[in-house]
C-alpha cells in the first residue's frame, strides 16, 4: 500500500480539542483500561481480541514474535500499541533506554532483555493506574533494571542527557503538544542517541466529529499528525536524519479499531527514527 498525504491532511485549530480535554480524556480511558483486568476492550473500540488466540493475533500483527509473548509475564502486554518499538531501537547491552508512555511495561521488558543487568529501562506514563500496574509487573518479571515514574511525556521526569535510546509505542499521537516530547526526548538523549518510535500517522483528513471527540483522541486517531508535520517536529527539535516509514499492512488491524468506520482511509502505523548529533557535529 502507498501512502499519500493529501492537501485535506492539516489540521485547523478551531476543531481541535483544547490541550486539557485531551489530557483528561487520555488519563481517563487509559486509567480504566488498567483497572480492568488488563482489558483493552470496550463498547466504542476494538484493539485487541476476545480471545487469547486474537489477543496473540493482534501482538503479532504489531510486530511481536512468539519469543516476545513468551518472555513478558503479568499484565504487561495489553496490545495498546501499533507497533515494534524495541524491533526498530537496535538496543546494546548497557544502553539506558526510556518509553514514552510506558503502559503496563511490555515494551520496558523486552528492552530489558536487550540491554542486560548492565543497562537500565526507565518507563514514564501519566497515568497513576498504568504506573502501578507495571510496577506490579516488575516483580512477575524479576527485572531489576526496569522501573516506571509517574509523569507526562511533555515534562520528563529525567534528567538531561542521561538516556541511550528514546522508545514509544502508539503514544506520542496522544500528546496535544508534540512539539514539546521531541524537544523533551533531545533534552534527555545523550549526544549521539536515538529515539525509535511506532505510531501512528495522519494520511488523509478526519471527519470533523472525530476530530472533535475526546474519545477519537483518546483512541490513538484524532491526534495523529501528517508525515510531514512529524518531520518537521523533530527537525526543529534538532534531531538529524529523520525516517518515518509507513507500515503497508498496519491496515489489517486499522480496520479493527472502529465497527462503523474504516479508519485506515485517515491513518496509517509507522516508524519513526532520528538522532540526537554527536558533541560538536
Amino acid at each position: 500500500m502507498s501512502v499519500t498525504e493529501t492537501p485535506a491532511a492539516t489540521r485547523d485549530d478551531a476543531d481541535q480539542l483544547d490541550a486539557k480535554t485531551q489530557r483528561t480524556a487520555v488519563r481517563e480511558r487509559y486509567g480504566r483500561i488498567a483497572a480492568e483486568s488488563g482489558s483493552c476492550c470496550d463498547d466504542t473500540a476494538s484493539c485487541c481480541g476476545e480471545t487469547a488466540a486474537e489477543d496473540t493475533q493482534v501482538s503479532t500483527q504489531h510486530g511481536y514474535s512468539a519469543d516476545d509473548l513468551a518472555a513478558v509475564a503479568g499484565d504487561a502486554n495489553l496490545n495498546l500499541g501499533c507497533g515494534n518499538p524495541t524491533a526498530i531501537a537496535s538496543l546494546d547491552a548497557g544502553d539506558t533506554v526510556l518509553d514514552l508512555g510506558s503502559g503496563g511495561g511490555f515494551d520496558c521488558f523486552l528492552a530489558a532483555r536487550e540491554v542486560g543487568p548492565d543497562g537500565h529501562v526507565v518507563g514514564v506514563d501519566m497515568t497513576p493506574e498504568m504506573v502501578e500496574t507495571a510496577r506490579d509487573n516488575v516483580a512477575a518479571n524479576d527485572a531489576s533494571n526496569v522501573e516506571f515514574r509517574l509523569g507526562e511525556i511533555e515534562h520528563l521526569p529525567v534528567a538531561d542527557a542521561s538516556v541511550d535510546v528514546v522508545i514509544s509505542n502508539c503514544v506520542v499521537n496522544l500528546s496535544p503538544d508534540k512539539p514539546q516530547v521531541f524537544r523533551e526526548a533531545y533534552r534527555v538523549l545523550r549526544p549521539g542517541g536515538r529515539v525509535a518510535i511506532s505510531d501512528v500517522v495522519l494520511t488523509a483528513d478526519l471527519p470533523t466529529d472525530l476530530r472533535t471527540d475526546p474519545e477519537s483522541v483518546a483512541a490513538c486517531v484524532a491526534g495523529a499528525a501528517t508525515i510531514s508535520a512529524l518531520e518537521s517536529m523533530l527537525t526543529e527539535a534538532g534531531f538529524v536524519h529523520v525516517t518515518i516509514e509507513p507500515k503497508a499492512d498496519s491496515d489489517e488491524f486499522i480496520r479493527e479499531w472502529d465497527d462503523a468506520l474504516d479508519l485506515s482511509e485517515y491513518i496509517v502505523a509507522a516508524t519513526i527514527e532520528a538522532e540526537r548529533p554527536e558533541a560538536g557535529a
